[in-house]
């Protein structure tokens, strides 16, 4: 009994000595490896920069680093080469471990020469993360620190921060959640794009949300990242006018995504003395709240235009935001989205008056999506300021494969190269996950000294995901990464399928079909890979990720052949080509079912589990459904966020064709015209005098807010402008 007594109060002593960096790179390790991570040990060193090594210590694997992340870059590397297993972002995607840990033959060392990895979007949080719960979170936190990711954009539970705020000048709570949206779209409501929309948000929500922020942040912060928490941007709720003594400098922000006048947001100007006043009450209360790492996201105009465009104006607008944040915190860092400056209107002056307004050192930018344009490149590398070079990669969280890994890395190189001291680091600005996950993975390995080469980097993607080296296996992706995923992400990158249907062309600019690859490659990599002995979980999902995008790419030529059928007064070939359509679409509801990543069940059902009553349930996944299908409250955004999901291709995708099919083929025997239709915006007087095709949109339009369940007062007219 003694000896028992004595063995535990060791082992109490060891787990004492650790440092906190060791103690959380084990429990990260126990999360994701489970018993197995029994044979590995920790060790923080001192070192100046991050920095991990691999090596043997007897019968377990030895993994030293200068924190916890740097360790848990370790793990991953030891996880990926040498277990030949992968962690996955998605909490219910098993980590499948040889039975034995492989010893490390020889030490590995990886320095960073990125210092920072970032990760995330505002619009993640709207079209992937809007209902996760803390299990989900957890998996994706590890997830990050596995792949480096140090400086994460932590916006959860904003909300929270504001209701205490804006009560404090006299608004009611019912004043507060109204001005807010609905919980997907949350992310908009953030960047002063939309007021309103689905909501108001219940505080149960407002509630709810807090809580989690809390762990997330706790869990981030064990691992060595240093969130990126909000600051005020200038948008303010329309109300405060009328319960403030003073007159305030506002004005109203033009209308963005099409959405009613009654959505516009107000914005107050940064010269105005109430600006500095409310960040100071904002960022008290969120670190009270929250803490904070002195780095603040802070966006005033993305996507809607300042209330000036003279440099001098712009200049004075950003030096009142930075000195607004400074006053509170004098150690704060200001971080600024680089997407605004794709926009044709901040020409080279106005960026430069823009930056030039806040000291070097004190704002970091995110070149947002330099897979397409490196803004660094037109601005003098941002005209001294820190920057981070960023790889976006999915728009919507759509589901089709893209995004070029060879781009990424010649580029990153590139920017090392010629970015100057300014080039801190690397990062993603993803707007949902889609079904890319690797490529996300190959491009944080790039902030490592023993980086792999891509070729190298790909034979490794394909062995983790078997479990074992095959050599078919590798063959099929590199077929994959080098002749079909060869293009920069496309803001309407889409299927036909997902597509609202047409006879031609495109019905709205949110679902432009682009493929840079030929399809007959990707047939020909599905036809390898359907002959590969494989039973893993990721396996399994590349085997149903191929079939669906072949199924999808299929379908395009089949709705060209009903469209030239129709041209040519062929109506047996009009049946035909729909008939095949339709039987592409049931295939790919069968292909789908395999994968829990494409259920809109468990969307749904992850959306009902905020609701605390069935009112709020049913409130929730409304706004799940809306996000992912007509998106506002007219067609302008319809199906930005399309993705190939069992349940939306059936009973959402699916229904809309046989809409289009029957009423081509009513028109055609009743001998009248059928117009190829254009949304509302773009339509020709001969489009509008189409009277089949003008009920046509009008019945899908009214299909789709019955699915979502938009009442009438929530849409606007189908034709507005």
């Amino acid at each position: 009994m003694k000896k028992i007594f004595l063995f535990v109060l060791f082992l109490l002593l060891l787990s004492a000595c650790r440092s906190d960096d060791e103690k959380a790179a084990l429990a990260l390790a126990r999360r994701v490896m489970g018993p197995q991570a029994s044979g590995i040990v920790f060790e923080r060193i001192s070192a100046s920069e991050d920095c991990y090594e691999l090596r043997q210590k007897g019968n377990k694997v030895l993994i030293r680093g200068n924190n916890a992340n740097s360790m848990a870059v370790g793990l991953n590397r030891y996880i990926q080469e040498y277990c030949l297993a992968d962690v996955s972002w998605y909490h219910y995607n098993p980590v499948e471990l040889p039975p034995v840990l492989p010893s490390v033959p020889e030490p590995v060392t990886g320095k960073a020469e990125m210092p920072v990895r970032f990760f995330l979007n505002y619009c993640t949080l709207g079209y992937t993360m809007p209902w996760w719960q803390w299990e989900e979170w957890e998996r994706f936190i590890d997830w990050m620190a596995l792949n480096g990711v140090n400086m994460p954009l932590a916006i959860t539970g904003e909300e929270a921060v504001w209701q205490k705020v804006w009560r404090k000048y006299g608004l009611t709570d019912e004043q507060i959640r109204a001005f807010f949206t609905g919980p997907a779209h949350l992310p908009w409501q953030r960047m002063c794009n939309v007021d309103r929309w689905q909501g108001p948000l219940p505080q149960s929500w407002i509630d709810g949300q807090a809580e989690l922020q809390k762990r997330i942040l706790k869990r981030e912060r064990e691992l060595n990242m240093k969130p990126v928490l909000p600051a005020f941007s200038g948008h303010i709720p329309r109300e405060l006018a009328g319960v403030v003594d003073q007159h305030l400098d506002t004005s109203q922000v033009a209308r963005w995504g099409n959405f009613a006048h009654d959505r516009r947001c107000t914005f107050l100007n940064p010269t105005d003395p109430m600006f500095s006043r409310i960040q100071k009450d904002f960022l008290e209360e969120q670190t009270r709240m929250y803490g904070t790492s002195h780095i603040y996201g802070l966006d005033s105009f993305n996507e809607v235009a300042p209330p000036s465009w003279e440099p001098d104006t712009l200049a004075i607008l950003s030096k009142g935001i930075y000195e607004s944040l400074t006053s509170v915190d004098p150690d704060a860092v200001w971080l600024q989205m680089g997407w605004l400056f794709l926009s044709k209107s901040w020409t080279p002056e106005r960026i430069k008056a823009y930056l030039g307004a806040v000291p070097l050192g004190r704002l970091i930018l995110l070149d947002y999506e330099s897979d397409y344009l490196e803004i660094w490149r037109r601005t003098e590398r941002f005209y001294g300021h820190n920057f981070i070079w960023c790889y976006l990669g999915n728009f919507g969280g759509m589901t089709c494969i893209e995004g070029d890994y060879h781009l990424n890395a010649d580029r990153i190189a590139a920017t090392r190269a010629e970015g100057g001291p300014g080039f801190v680091g690397i990062g993603s600005t993803l707007e949902g996950f889609g079904v890319n996950e690797p490529i996300y993975q190959a491009l944080l390995d790039q902030a490592w000294s023993n980086r792999r080469p891509v070729e190298v980097y790909i034979d490794n993607i394909a062995d983790r995901r078997l479990g074992r080296p095959d050599s078919t296996y590798r063959a099929y992706w590199h077929k994959i990464v080098n002749q079909v995923s060869i293009t920069h992400t496309s803001t309407s990158s889409s299927d036909i399928v997902c597509a609202h249907p047409n006879l031609e062309g495109i019905w709205n600019w949110t679902t432009e079909i682009k493929r840079a690859y030929n399809p007959a490659d990707l047939e020909d990599a599905l036809a390898m890979l359907e002959t590969v002995d494989g039973d893993s979980d990721a396996f399994r999902f590349d085997l149903a990720n191929a079939r669906r995008q072949v199924l999808v790419d299929r379908a395009q030529p089949v709705r060209d052949r009903f469209t030239t059928a129709y041209y040519t007064g062929d109506r047996e070939g009009m049946t035909a080509a729909r008939d095949h359509f339709l039987s592409i679409c049931d295939s790919l509801v069968a292909v789908l079912k395999t994968r829990p990543e494409f259920s809109l069940e468990k969307w749904i059902s992850a959306a009902r589990a905020w609701g605390r009553t069935p009112q709020e349930k049913d409130y929730f996944e409304r706004n799940a459904r809306t996000i992912i299908t007509v998106w506002g409250d007219s067609y302008y955004l319809s199906d930005y966020a399309n993705r190939d999901w069992d349940g939306l291709v059936e009973t959402f995708y699916k229904p809309r064709w046989e809409m289009f099919f029957n009423a081509v083929m009513d028109a055609f025997d009743a001998g009248e015209p059928f117009v190829n239709m254009q949304s509302p915006r773009n339509r020709s007087p001969e489009q509008e005098a189409c009277l089949r095709g003008m009920a046509l949109d009008e019945a899908i339009w009214d299909f789709e807010c019955r699915w979502t369940g938009i009442s009438e007062t929530e849409s606007s007219d189908l034709g507005a402008n």
